[in-house]
């Protein structure tokens, strides 16, 4: 195959785990990938395993003021001209995106390069960027079946399955075992980009609700924003709770494997991730989605029992504790919560992707 294989992703986790994932199946191949992102990537694209990454100007039109709008402008024309010389330079046997505002330069520019072109959806319900580059690439893939897909964009996509990095597929390794009696129970709390401040305040305030026999049985992962990071702890420790607390944390699928519960916002990736391993969630839908994404990302998984549905305007701390209480006394029920969820998971789909990608990667230019 003449030429690498470029990934652009937005630089968000959401993005940047399913490229990371068909980058590894993409080198255990033998082929050399390329990433392109924007400056937001830091901590993520450190270990991503690319042979360069190249950092691509991007911007949103998310303000009306007329002087931030023609910045907006004037950073994607600047993005677009880096793009062109990237495609130039590399001249890549095929592009794919992963959705974000930051794909646009690119993928824009490899569709005018004449390069093959595809891109990733990860959410149940397309976003903004990847509808505005569905009608112009050669082929879509899509980590969960569309609701309301256009049908010219139907005809041109394929269900591959979120890809999953290698540590997650590890983690899936370990087949659930509920905490049963006096046994440690393992709660596993995080919000992603969005919605992780929600969390620091609702769930130790369920917490306090629940039984203090319970509460000693409780080992806690909690991801929180930097802002609340020092109160969370603070609770915890004042609760005599084993609490591990941070904004990020590197070994997430790892506490997965390890959770007897899921406490999550309901982003593609995540309930992918959560699948794929096979464990009980509670999910909330993060509420200001402009298209209400994570609701839908959510309804396969929690129509099916694999998952409890919590709508954050509906979660009262008494309700947040009760769920928590059915999961942790009930093994047979969360045995069978983490049954359903594996059920849905699709471990192999970075394979998937890279069988459709590689095969339009071989196809070249024709169309």
């Amino acid at each position: 195959m003449a030429g690498p294989i470029l990934l652009c992703a937005g630089g968000t986790g959401g993005h940047l785990f399913p490229a990371e994932a068909l980058a590894h199946e993409l080198r255990a191949r033998g082929l050399s990938v390329h990433l392109a992102t924007d400056e937001r990537a830091g901590r993520y694209a450190g270990s991503f395993p690319a042979d360069a990454t190249h950092v691509i100007p991007s911007a949103t039109f998310g303000s009306k003021n007329p002087i931030a709008m023609l910045r907006s402008g004037f950073k994607l024309l600047n993005g677009y001209r880096q793009a062109g010389a990237l495609m130039r330079a590399l001249k890549p046997a095929a592009v794919v995106g992963f959705g974000g505002y930051p794909t646009v330069p690119p993928m824009l520019a490899a569709v005018n390069a004449g390069r093959p072109t595809l891109i990733h959806e990860q959410n149940a319900v397309m976003g903004r960027a990847n509808r505005f580059l569905a009608g112009r690439v050669r082929a879509i893939a899509a980590g969960i079946p569309q609701t309301h897909a256009d049908p010219a964009v139907a005809a041109k996509m394929k269900v591959t399955g979120n890809p999953v990095r290698p540590a997650v597929l590890k983690a899936a390794e370990r087949p659930y075992e509920p905490s049963r009696g006096d046994e440690p129970f393992h709660l596993v709390v995080f919000g992603g980009s969005q919605g992780a401040q929600f969390f620091s305040k609702a769930v130790p305030e369920a917490i306090e609700r629940l039984p203090a026999p319970f509460q000693a049985r409780l080992r806690v992962t909690q991801q929180a924003r930097r802002e609340d990071e020092a109160e969370v702890r603070a609770f915890y420790e004042r609760m005599s709770i084993p609490a591990e607390v941070s904004p990020f944390f590197g070994d997430m699928a790892e506490r997965i494997g390890r959770a007897h519960l899921v406490i999550s916002r309901s982003g593609a990736s995540t309930v992918s991730e959560i699948c794929v391993i096979g464990r009980p969630s509670v999910l909330v839908p993060y509420p200001y989605a402009l298209d209400h994404d994570q609701a839908a990302n959510a309804a396969r998984l929690t129509e099916g029992g694999g998952a409890v549905l919590a709508k954050q305007s509906e979660l009262s701390p008494e309700r947040l504790a009760g769920h928590i209480r059915e999961v942790a006394e009930d093994p047979a029920f969360a045995e069978a919560m983490a049954t359903v969820a594996r059920s849905v998971g699709i471990p192999d789909a970075a394979r998937q992707l890279a069988n459709l990608l590689v095969g339009l990667a071989e196809a070249g230019g024709s169309r």
